[in-house]
């Protein structure tokens, strides 16, 4: 986008998508074509690690190249800016979103369309109700049995949770016109048909992209950036509300998020869908907020309340990013080769040692990563996707319940239904028998669910969502099935189903039922709910259902859009890339990223977590069991 104006013209034709003048480099174009005929042969995940990155970083070059769209008749966000831009958003990020590229001021700006991976149209409206989502939610989805993965905790549930409020939220749904499901005669849902409420329209759509074939466009409420908005909020009214405004800190009581009135649970940038795991993980980075601020103060004592804020916020986020990148994406994805790759991502193929004792060795992103390399749009307006968000379906993590014990010695305090762990009550879990500490313990002990069929968790799929709460936008309660919603989703923003998703990554498909399942009964129940017609299969369903590589937690087809997605949320954004330097975030800031962890900060707020942390080999996978000594109370047997 660079050096081009490209926002005039609509493509030729008036026929979305048009052209894209963006193609890597020759060297990369290369890689890909040698890697296209190794591929056929060995796939990436069975090469050595060295070759194994070398494919993957070409599979990104060709996703980039062919796998980024925005919705609009000439592909281009228009660089419309707002009447009055702030003073300061030249080194600050402003809380709705804009100005993060000074040229387009409204790229990845909160109330903007989401982009596509795909030039795709919408289904067709009859196929949209086919098969029924509740029939798929109650034959495939509905957890049978807790079906655990063993390599994560729950904490790790809880933090993709967090990161997903941050990216992105479709609103509340429409109120009228809702889709009517039919159910079967022996279905006991509350009301005949089922019914579920549209997605909220995009209103800035027009009647052009409608005859132009655009495909279906939402919005996004929440900043597209990863900066933080979960928990500083998309809109400037909501930052402010939150800050205490004094010496740049966040408002906090006796340690703890206060609370909202109007929503009953913490005052935060983003509480929907908000539960324990949800409040422990906001307090946590609300806390290291302030440290930052101590610590900025202390630097720099001539600074006043808002540029310790603002820099705070600027540190925040981007140790939350790098958590992401460097700790919990490895636990997730366990596979010797992205181990090192996800590394290389934030530190370059040098090393972290070297980058830090170095600095960057020129501008590039292989040598020293993306931070602080040329931010690059790659000709595609950045936003996120509707792809991304349909592989961001992870409920069956959740768990049913949650048992709490004590992290001083491991002794069982309650064992606590996932039912009375959500919205308001989340806050009176911790209390005078569960400390903060004893519920972080609890959460990076357990294990999540499986990413499988077969274990989507029961409460989900008749979870009772109150008045104005949103995405409920009407006055009365509503109940839903969130894994039949999860399916119609899909299908009604246009996402192709999962032969389909799998053709336009360049993946093989699945010919048959077989290549999906090896389990009899779940093979009968595709065949059943699909009418023996793989292409039918849903994308939830398709990702669910395949057995992932070594290592994985998730499918290969769902990390097709990570690899492509996950550092573009990097190398897009200005603080991340340009400015992602001294200048902008001070020296103190920048050493306290660098020097900084999941570890670290959960030991900076909460120090009695150090037996259960000690020698853990990643904080989301679990951790060190408490045990009592001599089988009385009293410090753990296996402390340091």
């Amino acid at each position: 986008m660079e050096g081009k104006d490209k926002t005039s013209a609509p493509s030729e034709g008036g026929i979305w998508p048009p052209p894209r003048d963006w193609r890597p480099s020759l060297g990369m174009r290369l890689r890909v074509k040698f890697f296209s005929i190794v591929n056929k042969i060995v796939p990436w995940h069975r090469l050595p690690p060295f070759l194994g990155s070398l494919n993957t970083e070409a599979l990104r070059a060709e996703l980039r190249e062919k796998n980024l769209f925005y919705p609009t008749l000439d592909g281009t966000l228009r660089a419309l800016a707002p009447d009055s831009p702030p003073n300061d958003s030249h080194v600050f990020r402003c809380a709705d979103g804009r100005f993060n590229d000074l040229s387009y001021p409204l790229m990845g700006a909160a109330e903007t369309r989401f982009g596509r991976n795909f030039a795709v149209q919408r289904e067709l409206d009859e196929r949209l109700l086919e098969p029924s989502p509740r029939l798929v939610s109650e034959r495939l989805l509905s957890r049978t049995e807790f079906k655990a993965a063993e390599s994560l905790n729950l904490l790790a549930a809880a933090w993709i949770q967090f990161q997903v409020h941050d990216w992105f939220d479709h609103g509340n749904n429409e109120l009228d016109q809702p889709f009517e499901i039919p159910l079967d005669p022996n279905d006991r849902w509350h009301s005949c048909p089922m019914r579920i409420k549209r997605t909220g329209r995009d209103l800035t759509r027009t009647d052009q992209e409608d005859r132009a074939k655009v495909p279906p466009t939402f919005i996004n409420k929440a900043s597209h950036w990863w900066d933080a908005s979960a928990l500083y909020g998309s809109q400037l009214n909501i930052t402010k509300k939150l800050r205490s405004r004094h010496d740049g800190k966040l408002e906090m009581k006796s340690q703890r998020l206060p609370i909202d009135p109007q929503t009953g649970t913490a005052s935060t940038g983003f509480s929907s869908n908000w539960w324990i795991g949800l409040e422990i993980l906001h307090t946590l980075f609300a806390l290291e907020h302030n440290a930052i601020c101590d610590r900025l103060r202390l630097e720099y004592p001539q600074w006043e309340d808002e540029q310790l804020f603002q820099t705070a916020r600027l540190v925040n986020a981007a140790l939350i990013a790098k958590i992401h990148e460097v700790e919990w994406t490895p636990a997730i994805l366990g596979h010797k080769t992205l181990q090192f790759g996800m590394r290389a991502i934030w530190w370059g193929i040098v090393g972290e040692r070297v980058t830090k004792a170095l600095g960057r060795l020129g501008r590039g992103t292989v040598i020293s990563g993306i931070p602080g390399s040329a931010h690059d749009h790659a000709d595609s307006p950045f936003a996120l996707t509707e792809e991304f968000v349909s592989v961001y379906r992870l409920h069956p993590l959740l768990p049913d319940s949650i048992e709490f014990r004590r992290v001083a010695d491991g002794t069982t305090v309650r064992t606590i239904q996932m039912e009375d762990v959500l919205r308001e009550k989340a806050h009176t879990v911790i209390g005078q028998d569960i400390t903060a500490g004893d519920a972080l313990y609890s959460l990076g002990i357990a294990n999540p669910g499986a990413l499988t069929l077969h274990n989507f968790p029961q409460f989900l799929r008749n979870l009772t969502i109150p008045p104005n709460t949103p995405p409920n936008a009407s006055d009365v309660e509503e109940v839903v099935d969130l894994g039949a919603i999860d399916v119609l989703r899909d299908r009604e923003r246009g996402v192709p189903r999962y032969n389909q998703f799998r053709r336009l990554l360049r993946m093989k498909p699945c010919s048959s039922f077989e290549e999906l399942t090896d389990s009899p009964d779940t093979l009968s129940k595709l065949r059943e709910v699909y009418k023996n017609d793989v292409e039918s299969v849903d994308l939830l369903v398709g990702m669910l259902a395949e057995k992932p590589l070594e290592g994985f937690a998730i499918s290969e087809t769902t990390f097709r859009i990570f690899l492509l997605m996950a550092p573009r949320r990097l190398q897009s954004d200005r603080f991340f890339t340009d400015d992602y330097t001294p200048r902008i975030y001070s020296q103190a800031g920048m050493d306290w990223i660098n020097n900084n962890d999941m570890t670290s900060v959960l030991l900076r707020h909460y120090p009695q977590l150090k037996p259960a942390l000690w020698r853990t080999e990643n904080p989301f996978k679990p951790w060190k069991r408490q045990r009592p000594a001599n089988g009385g109370g009293g410090s753990p047997v296996n402390a340091p």
